[in-house]
């Protein structure tokens, strides 16, 4: 056993030896980012890790890197997270709603995320065809075929782990919209809600959407609201981070309503940093104090410029406040609320 340790000084100037030799900006956070890698692959060997366990952080770890390699290609556009059964046959009311859903979204410019194989998945492509979509396919030990619009294209994903999938349907969606399916669409979209309900990823719109004489989303918020709200597992806010639509036009009209007016945000420090396409008036950030004041934890809600750690859309006015870190729903509405200005 070896009395090196990863962080000994030696050790961290080989590794900066190395990153550099590739091209990487050893004085940089990116740079502590790509050594604290290393040396986690280092502490591995020290700990002696079993064979399946490396496997599994290996596999994973190509996974992500060559995914967000093929994501990092195509980052300016908005994209949306499509889920649903891949056993819906293109007869049913559902396919039919998940295709004019997606041709509409694409004739305004975005690009889908599917999981590639058939069904809504199918459907979903519909409208932006290969060309703006992105296929996040899974090995399974049945086979999924992959569906004709995605076929052959280079974004086609395959992924051996749910978890791994998953990250990438939503580290790259700008909204998700759910049509019904079963154990797998479940997941899908509690794990959303759980996620943005918990401050864990950015808020985004959700939008679930049946088909024509579909009762689906309405038995499950029934279930949702006798079984979570009335036992207090959820709080009431938390139904704000989802909308039943009407059907493919009313969702449609609430992921564009979504971004008005709302642009994205961030945190710096405690701060929440909302930025936005358009400034608001100060009789406008008065009334969002007033209305929104259980969000802030001291201070008050300001409109300013970018902060100095920021380094994106430097140019957008930003809504900031000291946040609670609490009540997400209540942040979705703050969202909407400003979108209705």
């Amino acid at each position: 056993m070896t009395d090196l340790k990863p962080t000994d000084e030696g050790v961290v100037k080989v590794i900066h030896q190395l990153i550099d030799q590739f091209g990487g900006e050893i004085n940089s956070y990116e740079g502590d980012l790509l050594t604290q890698q290393i040396q986690t692959i280092l502490k591995m060997v020290l700990e002696g890790h079993r064979t399946d366990q490396l496997k599994l952080i290996t596999r994973s770890l190509k996974e992500m890197r060559y995914a967000y390699r093929i994501f990092n290609e195509n980052s300016d556009a908005q994209k949306i997270s499509i889920f649903g059964s891949a056993r819906t046959p293109e007869t049913h009311p559902d396919y039919a709603a998940a295709e004019k859903f997606s041709i509409a979204l694409a004739e305004k410019g975005w690009m889908c995320i599917t999981g590639a194989a058939g069904g809504i998945m199918k459907a979903g492509m519909t409208g932006p065809a290969s060309d703006g979509s992105f296929g996040l396919s899974i090995r399974l030990p049945f086979e999924t075929p992959t569906n004709r619009h995605i076929r052959g294209d280079p974004k086609l994903i395959h992924f051996r782990y749910f978890f791994t999938r998953k990250l990438m349907f939503l580290s790259h969606a700008n909204a998700a919209a759910v049509f019904p399916g079963g154990y797998g669409t479940m997941d899908e979209l509690f794990e959303i809600l759980t996620l943005m309900q918990t401050g864990k990823t950015s808020i985004i719109p959700v939008v679930l959407v049946d088909g024509e004489g579909g009762v689906y989303w309405h038995h499950w918020e029934v279930y949702v609201k006798k079984n979570l709200l009335e036992n207090g597992w959820i709080s009431r806010d938390d139904l704000s981070l989802f909308h039943i639509a009407s059907g493919p036009e009313d969702a449609v009209a609430h992921v564009e309503q979504f971004y008005r007016r709302y642009h994205s945000s961030r945190y710096v420090r405690d701060d929440l940093v909302i930025r936005l396409k358009t400034p608001l008036s100060d009789e406008q950030v008065s009334l969002l104090n007033k209305e929104f004041s259980g969000l802030i934890a001291s201070g008050s809600m300001r409109q300013c410029k970018a902060l100095p750690e920021e380094d994106d859309f430097l140019d957008l006015p930003r809504l900031v406040f000291h946040h609670t870190r609490m009540e997400f729903g209540i942040v979705r509405e703050l969202i909407d609320r400003i979108n209705t200005f």
